[in-house]
């Protein structure tokens, strides 16, 4: 194959609609480079991530690859785990560069997140919920952790507390403690090596995001999907079933722990689909 030799120089000085329509060319080799076939109801939607606190974007590999053979637009943006509003508004922002439909899919805390974001978006066609909070109005991520969690006990227990710059008064950031790790989130299918990985490179969540009310619920207008994991001590599987049914959302239990999209990333990307795919 013909190799190509992109001249930077030349490209910045060409009229951008030019400039675009070569990018576009140039890594597509003028024709798409996924399958964007139609789901039975239309486009596929692109498919939106978002991971929750103590995790990153990485905890999507598997699950983002899975949709990606399958055609589908996977987008992954960093929640930044500031507090409920604000990263919901980052969430909102970013949706609105999106064209077409939308799935929106959160992790964990990503599901107040997420919950918050899409309200009053009529491109978000359906919402999944992975192992996640899926609070009703008023709710509070303090107020969603009941025992048997690893997470409702002595916070000083659990918990690493660090300051951060710019920070609200009396805010830190909380990092989960290497012990308490696997535990909490990776109790089972992880080695100690993995789980080791996986502490090391956890993102913090702020204290400003534990109190702080979520808002009108998007559930009350778009169709949602639960998947539970029925071993997971970080939001026990009895809670993520109440707040399921009280959503109305389609619900599927796997065996799995907290971080089900790593240990089940098969299953959590057929429900995807089947979001996807509904009507």
């Amino acid at each position: 194959m013909r190799s190509i030799r992109f001249d930077t120089a030349r490209f910045w000085a060409l009229p951008p609609a030019i400039a675009i329509a070569i990018t576009s060319m140039t890594l597509t080799g003028g024709a798409a480079s996924a399958d964007r076939s139609p789901t039975p109801h239309g486009p596929k939607p692109t498919i939106v991530l978002v991971h929750g606190a103590w995790a990153d974007g990485s905890s999507w590999n598997d699950v983002t690859q899975r949709l990606q053979r399958a055609g589908y637009d996977v987008r992954v943006p960093p929640d930044n785990l500031r507090g409920v509003g604000s990263d919901a508004a980052d969430l909102t922002s970013y949706l609105s560069t999106i064209s077409g439909p939308i799935v929106l899919v959160g992790h964990s805390y990503g599901g107040m997140v997420i919950t918050n974001a899409a309200i009053g978006n009529d491109q978000v066609r359906a919402l999944v919920y992975v192992d996640a909070y899926i609070p009703a109005q008023g709710d509070t991520l303090l107020g969603l952790t009941h025992p048997p969690s690893v997470f409702a006990a002595d916070p000083a227990t659990v918990f690493e507390f660090v300051p951060y710059s710019g920070a609200p008064t009396d805010a830190v950031d909380l990092y989960v403690k290497a012990s308490v790790y696997g535990d909490a989130l990776a109790n089972e299918g992880f080695s100690r090596r993995q789980i080791r990985a996986l502490a090391a490179s956890q993102r913090p969540l702020s204290t400003e995001a534990l109190s702080e009310p979520s808002g009108p619920p998007a559930w009350a207008t778009i169709p949602s999907w639960a998947i539970v994991g029925e071993d997971d001590r970080a939001i026990p599987a009895a809670d993520q079933i109440a707040m399921a049914k009280d959503a109305g959302a389609q619900i599927v239990e796997v065996h799995a722990p907290h971080l089900s999209m790593l240990t089940n990333a098969h299953a959590v990307a057929d429900v995807i689909t089947q979001a996807a795919n509904a009507r």
